[in-house]
Order: structure tokens, then C-alpha cells, then sequence
């Protein structure tokens, strides 16, 4: 049988009995693990842990982590109300958003952080809150990810201010007598220590120009590998380097800075999986491909359709019995052209076909990997599907329905029918 997820065969067939397909299933084992790696990252001076709610903002996943001791980054504003409404503390929740919510003075007043993002944000923030403590994200230069869509640093990347603009954020600083005491970066997804120990020392390098920084954070990006064979960045190896970093920085400046991480991916990529139902079994004839076509596609996870990003896939037959194998193309039900789950490797116009369990109608489909960004970033309602459903699995091996599927009355409530 093929690799995939934390699911057995028979797992998967009660799920898919239970709960109908499409379905999202969540691992709370693996979940925790996650998060009590992210929390034993190496650190000279404390560490503030967040998770990256955009990756997956399940309430249930949420409560989870808060639970467990993790602190919430927030893209929104709305992603932050949804944080304190499963009851995570406003302090505990930093907004780091492309767009200002309108409530933002309503959000900060609360208690929640606020991350500017750029020049615009700082001056917008210190009109609403002058004499306050403030914390600025910075692009320093430096870029890491499988490709430019998932680059969030560099020149190429319209994420936080320039790292050359930083007289401008003194001047702005100036005029609303703000205190930057916090300091933000990200560089985007990757493994290598090295790349991470550099982007580190650039940062440094920038809080060394603003006297008031007391808390470095070095953003998210840690690569979880989802395909077999596939390299998941080591925490403790990157958080022995940054460790020396720090305590070098508070030999030469005298700061002992507090460190902030934020990842998403990587506390809960290997955490989900897609339980969906094979649902045609075609071919295109000689010389064409074989296809097995699923109930869920881009509308449960449009990373393949997006980045050509690559996630486990496995047949698994709807009854215990001997089958062959043969080269498969998976596609979604959209009717959408772009909606391939095998797509080349980083290429989403590319095809790859899989060798897979020889599919039959009636039979069950996992995509494994799918916790990040799958749930949190779906076409959902396109071609109008219902919004999947999802289920936790609990340590003690039952499942638990933790969000209802949509239902058409749902999906049509905000029209205007008259």
C-alpha cells in the first residue's frame, strides 16, 4: 500500500462511513508533538511560540495550541477575532496583516499586539496610539522558499518594510513618540540551518539600529516534508545556531533579546489528511493517461493547482482484497482544468502521473500532508461545493466531529433572492 498519513485502511473507511467524503481529518497526537517541539526550540534569553493561525484556523486546532502554550499570530483582523472568540487572550494574539482591520484601535485597545507592516501602517498605528510601544516587521533582504509564491522575503517579496527605509521609520517614530520594543521578520519556507543562521544575523544586524528592541522575532517558514523522503527542518539544529547568534549580540550591544517564533506549517502540515471517495475511473486511450477522479480536488486544497505543490496520495480500496498497481493522474471535481492533484513538482502546468492501488469506483482516496493551508486556503463554494467538514482524531482513537459540513441553505444565506 502506498505511504500517506496517520490513518490506517480501516480508519480511513470508518471516517469516510461516518462522516461522509470530502472530510478533513486532524491527528491531535501529532498535533501536541508539534507543539511541544516548537516550545523546546533552543534559545539564550526566552522564547514566545506562535502559530501561524492562517495555516489552519480550525477553532478546535486553535484551542489546541492555545492549550498546549502557544501564542497566536494573526493575518487578520477577522483571524484575530476569531482567535478570542474560542478564548485565546488578546495579548496573546499579534496582528501582522497586508490589510489594517477598520477595528484596529478597538483590537489594540483590547489588549491584542500589532506588527506594522510598512511605513504606511507604522504612521497609521502611531496617529491611533502615540507614546506607545509598537513592534515593526522589517524585510531584510534575504528570501527563502520552494518557489517565489512562497517567498515572503527579499526584493521580490512585498512584505514588511525595506530594510534600507529604516530612517524613515525613526522619523515616523519621532513624530508619534512610539517605542519599538519588538521586531519582526520572516523569510519564507526552507530547512537549511545555514540560510536560517544568516537571515538571524541580518536581523540582529537591523535591531542593533533600534536601541528599544527587547523581542527579535524570526518569523515561521520551517519546511515540514510532506512526501517520503522529503526533509523537515530540525528545530534543534537551527536553535543552536541562533542560539549563538543572540548571546553574541548581547556581548556587543549589551541586549539580551527575547526570541519569537511563528510557524504554521510545520506544527501542522503532517497533522491532516483528505479522506475523499473515488467517484470516475477514466483513461484517455493509447498513449493518454489513466485518471481517478475524487469528490474534493482544489476545493479542499488548491496548493497542487497553485504552487504544483506535492502531497502523499493513496488508494485505499473500499474492502480488504489483492490489486495491481498502475499509473494514475488524480484530478479534482471542479470543472476546472487546473484541478490536478499530481501536478510536475513545483510546475502546477506540468503533469506527473503516480503509481497507485488500482482504483475502482466506490473506493476512498487520502491526501496526506493536507493540515496547512489546505482548510485555511480551499476554493471552497467554487463550482458550488459545500465547505468539507472537519474531524479530530483523539489520542484515545475515536473521531470527533469538530466543524459540520456546509449545507446549500448556508451557502446561499447572504443572497439577495428578491
Amino acid at each position: 500500500m502506498e505511504q500517506w498519513s496517520f490513518l490506517s485502511a480501516d480508519q480511513v473507511r470508518e471516517v469516510a462511513r461516518n462522516f461522509g467524503t470530502p472530510v478533513y481529518v486532524y491527528d491531535e497526537r501529532t498535533l501536541e508533538q508539534q507543539a511541544r517541539a516548537l516550545l523546546d526550540f533552543p534559545n539564550a534569553y526566552g522564547l514566545t511560540a506562535r502559530f501561524a493561525m492562517k495555516a489552519l484556523p480550525s477553532a478546535a486546532v486553535v484551542r489546541l495550541f492555545a492549550n498546549a502554550g502557544l501564542h497566536i499570530d494573526a493575518s487578520s483582523g477577522y483571524e484575530a477575532e476569531r482567535a478570542m472568540r474560542v478564548g485565546v487572550a488578546p495579548s496573546h494574539i499579534q496582528l501582522t496583516a497586508q490589510q489594517m482591520p477598520e477595528n484596529l484601535k478597538e483590537l489594540v485597545s483590547r489588549g491584542m499586539l500589532f506588527n506594522a507592516c510598512s511605513l504606511h501602517q507604522l504612521d497609521t498605528y502611531g496617529r491611533l496610539f502615540p507614546n506607545a510601544e509598537v513592534c515593526v516587521r522589517i524585510n531584510p533582504g534575504l528570501g527563502s522558499g520552494h518557489s517565489n509564491r512562497t517567498n515572503v522575503g527579499g526584493p521580490s517579496a512585498a512584505f514588511g518594510i525595506w530594510h534600507e527605509h529604516l530612517a524613515d521609520v525613526e522619523t515616523i517614530r519621532q513624530i508619534h513618540n512610539l517605542r519599538i520594543t519588538r521586531m519582526h521578520t520572516h523569510i519564507g519556507s526552507g530547512t537549511d540551518p545555514e540560510v536560517w543562521n544568516r537571515c538571524a544575523r541580518m536581523s540582529l544586524d537591523i535591531a542593533s539600529r533600534l536601541p528599544e528592541v527587547a523581542t527579535l522575532s524570526l518569523g515561521g517558514g520551517f519546511k515540514a516534508g510532506r512526501m517520503p523522503g522529503e526533509a523537515s527542518a530540525d528545530l534543534q539544529e537551527i536553535g543552536k545556531l541562533i542560539v549563538q547568534d543572540f548571546e553574541e549580540f548581547h556581548a556587543n550591544h549589551g541586549r539580551k533579546l527575547h526570541l519569537e517564533l511563528e510557524p504554521g506549517t510545520y506544527l501542522v502540515a503532517n497533522a491532516g489528511a483528505i479522506v475523499c471517495g473515488v467517484v470516475d475511473v477514466i483513461d484517455t486511450g493509447a498513449g493518454g493517461y489513466h485518471f481517478i477522479k475524487v469528490d474534493s480536488g482544489m476545493t479542499e486544497v488548491v496548493r497542487p493547482s497553485m504552487y504544483g505543490a506535492q502531497h502523499p496520495i493513496a488508494v485505499v480500496p473500499h474492502k480488504e482484497e489483492p490489486r495491481g498497481t498502475r499509473d494514475y493522474l488524480v484530478v479534482g471535481h471542479c470543472c476546472e482544468s487546473g484541478d490536478v492533484l499530481t501536478p510536475e513538482p513545483g510546475n502546477p502546468e506540468g503533469l506527473l502521473p503516480r503509481t497507485l492501488t488500482e482504483a475502482r469506483i466506490g473506493d476512498y482516496l487520502v491526501i496526506g500532508g493536507a493540515g496547512a493551508y489546505c482548510a485555511g486556503m480551499s476554493t471552497k463554494n467554487y463550482n458550488s461545493f459545500p465547505e468539507a467538514p472537519e474531524v479530530m482524531l483523539s489520542k484515545g482513537g475515536t473521531f470527533l466531529l469538530v466543524r459540520k459540513r456546509q449545507t446549500l441553505e448556508q451557502m446561499v444565506a447572504n443572497e439577495m433572492m428578491a
